[in-house]
């Protein structure tokens, strides 16, 4: 490790749920659904609950979500005179997320971090508990971005405070240009291809060319749409499936977006290996957004990743552990690679990623 521990480059100690113990302030909520549960789910384990909800305007139409009417930020505003606003729902479009920064500058707010899945509270004690596994990842970064990438979102995951993600934002092509760089006769793998949007961006640096692309995607709604968007393409192979350590099935649950998961309240769905896949056949670009499932998909990639080293485009905002559990993993299946940490745009902690190249 470079320097300092992880313990002492880290600013917030006191975790958002800590402090929303002992307030004595309104407790106001901005969003509804899954969101929403799971904010309320977590304000339960320190003895508080929600002395409102309300929704963008657009959404609010006299309704009630669990019991509370649905208000908006008007009748909040004339019913407190400081509410801390916990945002329950992820932005990640320009518009939406100005929006949300614009609030904060008017009133205390915060964004709750908390696991798409598994379950568990990402707190300081959290870090205590994992802090060597933590120190290994950031002595591997490669740049001092890298590093401030990974100090900040822990110190957002602990306190909620949105700066900390506006402080370390890139834009994607940065990555492309600089860690994947992509060319024109790549194979690309994708393992959660949702409905093509980073085989256009790939597409975009190469010139609308690609060696060979082999997509992987689960979700029926989105398969549809993936078949639609990469029709033109003479060299696309799709898989409706997920992609595992091993060839099976698995229950799925599909919610016809972005956040369809293994679950057991799901419908069986079949899992490929990408070594099986493959059959020896090398890759040059590997990306896994696979809902929770990246640590198994790598496994399942373990001899590609070994011996071809294929650039690494990897998710660590699934679960809690991914952020320091899914890079020590690749480290171990190729201990060649370079690590870089990056976050895009986007509130909560979502889209943080991690680049691996040799």
């Amino acid at each position: 490790m470079r320097g300092l521990g992880i313990v002492e480059l880290l600013s917030e100690h006191i975790s958002i749920w800590d402090y929303l113990a002992k307030t004595d302030r309104p407790i106001v909520l901005y969003g509804m659904g899954d969101g929403a549960i799971k904010v309320m789910n977590a304000l339960s384990q320190y003895g508080k609950k929600p002395d409102a909800i309300f929704a963008s305007d657009e959404f609010v139409r006299g309704h009630k979500f669990l019991s509370y009417p649905v208000l908006k930020l008007a009748d909040i505003e004339e019913m407190y005179e400081h509410p801390i606003i916990l945002l329950c729902f992820a932005a990640g479009y320009d518009s939406l997320i100005n929006k949300i920064y614009d609030l904060a500058s008017r009133h205390e707010l915060y964004a709750p971090d908390l696991p798409v899945i598994g379950g568990g509270l990402f707190d300081y004690q959290y870090v205590l508990d994992n802090q060597n596994d933590i120190e290994e990842v950031y002595g591997l970064l490669e740049d001092e971005l890298s590093r401030r990438v990974l100090i900040n979102v822990l110190n957002f995951k602990i306190s909620g405070k949105i700066d900390y993600l506006k402080d370390i934002t890139t834009m994607r092509d940065e990555v492309f240009e600089n860690i994947i760089v992509p060319k024109s006769c790549d194979t690309y793998i994708d393992a959660g291809a949702y409905n093509g949007d980073t085989i256009e961006e790939i597409l975009h640096f190469t010139g609308g060319e690609l060696g060979r692309i082999i997509a992987f995607e689960p979700d029926k709604k989105n398969f549809k749409k993936l078949q639609r968007n990469t029709q033109s393409l003479q060299f696309v192979q799709l898989h409706y499936a997920g992609v595992w350590n091993e060839d099976s099935t698995v229950n799925f649950l599909s919610k016809a977006g972005r956040h369809s998961s293994i679950s057991g309240k799901g419908a069986p769905i079949q899992m490929r290996s990408i070594d099986k896949v493959l059959a020896g056949d090398p890759a040059d670009i590997m990306k896994f957004d696979v809902e929770g499932a990246e640590f198994e998909a790598l496994l399942g990639a373990q001899d590609t990743i070994a011996e071809h080293s294929p650039r690494i485009m990897l998710s660590l905002y699934h679960r809690n552990e991914d952020i320091f559990k899914l890079p020590l993993l690749l480290k171990r299946l190729n201990p060649k690679y370079r690590f870089f940490m990056r976050h895009h745009h986007y509130i909560p902690a979502w889209e943080t990623n991690l680049y691996a190249s040799i």
